[in-house]
């Protein structure tokens, strides 16, 4: 097979700037059939700290101030972007206009229409795309919609989705760009619900089909921050300095209606005490039923080929041959970590790069979540059921 190479940039060096750099890294350590050979050739972020340590700890060649840089460059093939939702779609737009290959991070985007414009500026150059849900790549998650696909739980009947996290739980979480809707645009609903709905129409595929109304809530406990400046993370706390007015939403459900008949819950939360990486999913069917959780990603809990009543669960551990486990471990029970699934995401991009065909969650799962997050907003505001 003849492997290309492929000039990788990076915009945003943060935590998950960092993460992209890494799976790109190690992108040929696990996948040595990879069609294409990924060079970490430049980054771009503000700060100095962060561009230092692209070049000395990443091995990127080359680090800019200025985002619009990269694309000045030659021997950039594909932009991975990595900043806050505010900078989304004007990068997004200008890395497909310049014809390059775009991995982005959900929600990409603050609403429903920055995903639509980023996903028509792509279509239109024609290139590939990539899209931060990482869950759905899971192995036991590609077990899961196996599962459903090939009828095991018979016609589905639920899927409930839940994302809890403390991430914003403490009062003096600082002010980030985050609680401001004119740079975040949505709350935990941009940020862990997209996840959500992205798990449920994955894991239900066609035999759940897409939501086709829902019905929402929502709340802010946490009304006011300290002000904070700087390139900060969402887990920083603040000063005794003035204080700030967060401007949406900590929490958030849906009832959900599916295409196929089947009815839904999904509750995310960034201030939920006790709770860090809270994110499941669980399906019920007429003849069995499964469960998935975040934080024992290689489990599987079924309970499966029973009779209606007095069922019992089993956990099953994900082995080679349940979607990319092979790839990263050799057997059962050997762990796979967070940084695994964006491996995988770089892989299927790396794929879809080189066949010209989408292969993972590209843009247009982007634009479905957007518009789902989007139908929340609607119906807290209008308090009724929204049709998609």
């Amino acid at each position: 097979m003849t492997t290309r190479d492929l000039g990788v940039a990076v915009v945003g060096f943060g935590w998950m700037g960092q993460v992209h750099a890494r799976a790109w890294a190690r992108l040929l350590q696990h996948y040595p059939d990879s069609p294409v050979r990924p060079h970490l050739v430049a980054v771009a972020d503000p700060d100095e700290r962060r561009r230092t340590e692209a070049l000395s700890a990443y091995g990127f060649a080359d680090a800019h101030a200025e985002w619009r840089d990269l694309l000045a460059r030659e021997d950039v093939d594909v932009v991975s972007v990595c900043g806050p939702n505010f900078v989304h779609r004007e990068i997004g737009v200008a890395v497909a206009e310049s014809g390059r290959h775009l991995w982005i991070e959900k929600p990409a985007g603050r609403s429903a229409d920055d995903t639509s414009a980023i996903a028509a500026a792509l279509s239109k150059a024609g290139v590939r795309s990539a899209v931060g849900f990482n869950y759905r790549n899971a192995p036991a998650v590609e077990r899961a919609r196996q599962l459903v696909a090939d009828g095991r739980l018979g016609r589905v009947e639920s899927v409930e989705v839940r994302l809890l996290a403390d991430y914003s739980a403490h009062p003096d979480g600082g002010l980030s760009w985050r609680f401001d809707p004119a740079y975040a645009g949505t709350g935990v609903l941009g940020d862990l619900a997209s996840h959500g709905f992205d798990l449920a129409t994955y894991v239900g595929g066609e035999r759940v089909g897409a939501i086709s109304e829902l019905v929402a809530d929502q709340a802010t406990f946490i009304r006011e921050r300290p002000v904070v400046t700087g390139a900060v993370s969402h887990f920083a706390r603040g000063g005794e300095g003035p204080r700030g007015p967060v401007g949406n939403e900590d929490q958030a459900s849906a009832l959900l209606r599916f295409a196929e008949g089947a009815t839904g819950y999904l509750t995310a939360s960034r201030v939920a005490v006790g709770e860090q990486c809270a994110y499941g999913i669980e399906v019920r069917g007429t003849h069995g039923a499964l469960s998935w959780d975040f934080r024992r990603m290689g489990e599987l809990r079924v309970c499966l080929d029973q009779d209606f009543q007095d069922a019992a669960w089993q956990t099953l551990l994900v082995r080679p041959g349940d979607g990319e486990m092979a790839a990263f471990q050799p057997g059962s029970g050997v762990a796979m970590g967070y940084d695994d699934l964006k491996v995988v995401e770089a892989r299927r991009l790396a794929e879809s790069i080189s066949t010209g065909v989408p292969l993972g969650a590209t843009i247009e799962d982007a634009v479905v979540t957007a518009g789902l997050v989007d139908a929340m907003v609607t119906s807290y505001e209008e308090k009724r059921w929204v049709s998609l």
